[in-house]
């Protein structure tokens, strides 16, 4: 039997969002084939982890399904935001229960130890004002780009941890929603030229 998640949308960080059209470079998911979805999951970590994840796509009714079955703990997903480029996410156990959390709007994320996550095609996030926010639908909210990165799923404090609480240019790692249950280490740093274990 499939394993199935409900997507809940518009409240999350990772909510369905409009956008605009799709470019001719650009695919969205909804227009991928089951091949393309599971390649485009795959994208997001280096190949030594995404090779041997489980994937999990959205089905005819939008709730996610594993389509293959993986042997080493992570869970890659083809894409988290709904925009006109996906940014698929590929993430461990708690890595994976920390995203589901946000996805299902939950008030608090239900991992019990820090979880790691790679986005290697980059992401998006809103901000206001220069803050990053939580809620794509506040009033005046800007959708921003993520270069590749990875990301650690723990509370941190950005007082605690004296790091940034955005980007800053010359600063490529940040707590995104600080001071909220969700805040989390986002550290922008290609995966994919992250030294190899030897």
């Amino acid at each position: 039997m499939k394993r199935t998640i409900g997507i809940f949308a518009i409240t999350s960080i990772f909510a369905l969002a409009l956008a605009g059209g799709a470019s001719a470079k650009d695919k969205s998911v909804r227009q991928m084939s089951h091949d393309e979805m599971i390649k485009t999951a795959r994208s997001a970590a280096p190949p030594q982890i995404s090779d041997n994840a489980t994937i999990m796509i959205p089905g005819v009714d939008g709730k996610l399904q594993e389509a293959v079955k993986g042997s080493n703990g992570f869970t890659c997903i083809p894409d988290i935001s709904a925009q006109e480029r996906p940014d698929p996410v590929c993430a461990d156990g708690p890595g994976t229960e920390w995203i589901m959390s946000v996805m299902n709007n939950e008030p608090k994320p239900a991992n019990t130890e820090p979880g790691v996550g790679y986005m290697a095609q980059g992401g998006w996030h809103w901000e206001k004002d220069g803050k990053v926010i939580m809620d794509p639908k506040t009033p005046n909210a800007k959708r921003v780009k993520e270069p590749p990165h990875w990301m650690i799923f723990w509370p941190f404090s950005a007082e605690e941890t004296r790091l940034p609480d955005r980007h800053v240019d010359d600063f490529g790692t940040y707590v995104m929603y600080d001071g909220t249950p969700y805040a989390h280490l986002m550290i922008y740093q290609n995966p994919n030229k992250l030294p190899k274990k030897k």
